[in-house]
């Protein structure tokens, strides 16, 4: 039964007040991962910290920090909502390849190389040339692997997040994304990047952001877990997650600094329009705390066994995280 299972969402950015906390605790999730930051450097990076201690403080009837896996296990145990963090972009880092194991060191779980743009480690989903992992990028998979840091490449390119998968001697993620197949925009990842991830023991977590979906914001229960069941069928169930994308009760502005950041001048919106920029429509079967249930029952509905769907749900998650989470040294 769902309520029995560990339940992770693999990636959300919602707006982290205790009524949301509290449906996530309704909701029967174990743990998510949220994203700390998009574009702070390293010194605004340590305030998002201190906010989330905060939370941890204010909250601890409902949250909990996860560090390790047994900490996912306790939450369960103890009916808490687990919170791991990670960042969207290497820029907590700056240019310094010494503050991987400190941020490390503070909690940030999972790092992406690459939010849309080309970054000092890699390029991003958004730009016209793909010159593939840089000099200090492939120094820096080589440290978030030995500090059991793990990479995430969600909004990267394609042969940047192929020679990622390549160079990390530990399995990589893409913690929200959807195979173009389902969706053709540039944020989703194609058969062959797929296929990589899940030969080197990779993860990828189905996103729930209509941008990403067949038909948008009207894609279907159905529509969802047909995707999720092809991807099955060509890599393998071990290796699917979700990774919801959640943003909700956030406003326009953090829309567009998740966007724009403090690069552009000229407004840039992402796989929405000068006429669409705001946030997409909700998906009627995932919004309030039923979301992830559905998700299991409809899995189940569309021919999985309850085993395979609480892989889906969150065993994958965390069999993968229990892993990559290890220090090398």
């Amino acid at each position: 039964m769902y309520q029995q299972r560990i339940v992770i969402d693999g990636l959300q950015y919602c707006n982290w007040d205790r009524e949301y906390f509290q449906t996530l605790q309704a909701s029967g999730i174990t743990a998510v991962h949220a994203t700390v930051v998009y574009h702070e450097n390293a010194r605004e990076t340590l305030t998002r910290f201190a906010e989330w201690n905060l939370r941890f403080e204010q909250n601890a009837d409902l949250i909990m920090p996860i560090h390790s896996m047994a900490d996912v296990e306790q939450a369960k145990a103890t009916g808490k909502v687990g919170v791991f963090l990670g960042a969207q972009n290497c820029s907590p880092i700056d240019d310094e390849i010494g503050l991987i194991p400190v941020m490390r060191q503070q909690g940030l779980l999972i790092m992406q190389l690459t939010y849309n743009n080309q970054s000092l480690l890699a390029t991003g989903c958004y730009e016209k040339h793909d010159t593939g992992i840089t000099r200090f990028g492939k120094q820096a998979i080589e440290e978030m692997n030995r500090v059991g840091m793990i990479i995430d490449m969600s909004h990267s390119a394609e042969r940047s997040t192929l020679e990622a998968i390549d160079l990390s001697s530990r399995p990589i993620c893409i913690s929200h994304a959807n195979p173009t197949f389902a969706h053709d925009a540039l944020r989703n990842k194609s058969n062959t990047v797929i296929k990589a991830l899940a030969a080197r023991g990779g993860l990828i977590g189905f996103s729930l952001y209509p941008f990403h979906l067949p038909n948008g914001s009207q894609c279907t229960l159905d529509d969802f877990c047909q995707m999720v069941a092809t991807t099955a069928d060509m890599v393998g169930i071990e290796h699917l997650g979700i990774g919801s994308d959640l943003c909700l009760n956030q406003p326009q502005a953090v829309l567009e600094w998740m966007r724009n950041g403090r690069w552009s001048k000229a407004m840039d919106y992402g796989e929405g329009s000068a006429s669409n920029s705001g946030w997409p429509d909700a998906l009627p079967w995932f919004c309030g705390s039923a979301g992830m249930e559905n998700i299991y029952n409809g899995l189940i509905q569309h021919g999985f066994s309850e085993g395979e769907a609480g892989k889906v749900l969150g065993e994958n998650w965390f069999n993968f995280l229990s892993e990559g989470l290890e220090s090398a040294s």
